[in-house]
């Protein structure tokens, strides 16, 4: 049983191999987004929490209803520099209620405090759409370890304690919270990077011996011809040697989707979604015209309905 929690308590540190495009994103994209926003205040606020992550300081929430305990623990957190707040509480219902008016970095949680499971815990923050902390169980009951490898568990802590038991589990938990975010801001950067391109982005397209500047939001579709592309607007249209593909990923960050081996429309000129008696679709967009759908871009209707009102299947499979 020891080597086992060992083990699993030895597995937390996340790694984040690339941390200079983590500060990048703390330190462009997002104050970039929040200030051509105008909210000064999330701009300020992310270069807030960029020095917090890079100070590496901590939010702790201890849940145990033993006052001496909790006295304990408190002594151990105030004499740390990386622990920025932390607060208590005596139960679950108290816990869930701090915990939506705060965020923590870390729960030291004695289970027999509460009236549910560590599992439990974070389905009721989930459900609570409320982050998820590091756990770190402190109990008197080695029963309860097996319960400490419950997702996001970090490690846990026998009582009666020592002052280093309980620096080394949040020296773990908080290797692993800052992990965990820099995960997230890594998998966030593409959306990131569409988020903060300018507001009015133009396309400069070569025709008759000129070079003209349109905005790919007036462009209704655009349809191969050959070796050619013809993008077309509600008010004219443009014959260019370029391929369909390369059109469509230059295009897709704006809202273009391919329905087609030979089409491109923008969702923003789409009016209906035809279903037709031989299982094929349709598009009819503003104007009135009409472009098929063919079987193997069907798939790409579906982020036509992401936001719909109403039950049932809205594309048949």
């Amino acid at each position: 049983m020891e080597r086992r929690i060992q083990s699993v308590a030895g597995r937390d540190t996340l790694q984040c191999e690339r941390m200079g495009r983590c500060f990048l994103a703390w330190d462009v994209f997002l104050p970039a987004i929040a200030l051509r926003l105008g909210f000064r205040a999330v701009s300020q606020a992310v270069y807030t929490g960029r020095e917090r992550w890079m100070r590496e300081t901590m939010r702790v929430l201890i849940v145990d209803d033993e006052p001496v305990a909790q006295t304990a623990l408190a002594n151990i957190l105030s004499a740390r520099s990386d622990v920025e707040h932390f607060d208590s509480a005596n139960d679950a219902p108290e816990a869930l209620e701090k915990l939506e008016t705060d965020s923590y970095d870390v729960l030291l949680l004695d289970m027999k405090s509460l009236d549910l499971s560590g599992a439990e815990l974070v389905d009721q923050l989930r459900k609570r759409d409320l982050p998820v902390p590091s756990i770190v169980f402190v109990t008197a009951h080695l029963e309860h370890a097996i319960a400490a490898f419950e997702k996001h568990t970090v490690d846990y802590v026998l009582k009666p304690f020592s002052n280093q038991q309980i620096g080394e589990a949040l020296d773990r938990a908080s290797r692993r919270a800052k992990g965990e975010q820099a995960a997230k801001l890594i998998d966030a950067l593409p959306q990131l990077q569409k988020l903060s391109r300018p507001q009015y982005p133009r396309i400069a397209i070569k025709t008759k011996g000129r070079i003209l500047f349109i905005n790919p939001g007036d462009v209704v579709a655009v349809q191969a011809e050959g070796n050619y592309v013809l993008l077309q607007r509600e008010s004219d249209s443009y014959l260019l040697r370029e391929s369909i593909s390369v059109v469509a990923e230059k295009l897709k960050p704006y809202g273009f989707i391919r329905i087609h081996r030979s089409a491109l429309v923008n969702t923003a000129f789409v009016l209906e979604i035809k279903e037709y008696s031989t299982g094929k679709y349709g598009l009819r967009v503003k104007g009135g015209k009409e472009y098929a759908v063919t079987r193997g871009y069907k798939k790409n209707l579906q982020s036509l309905t992401e936001f719909r009102i109403g039950s049932g299947a809205f594309l048949s499979e």
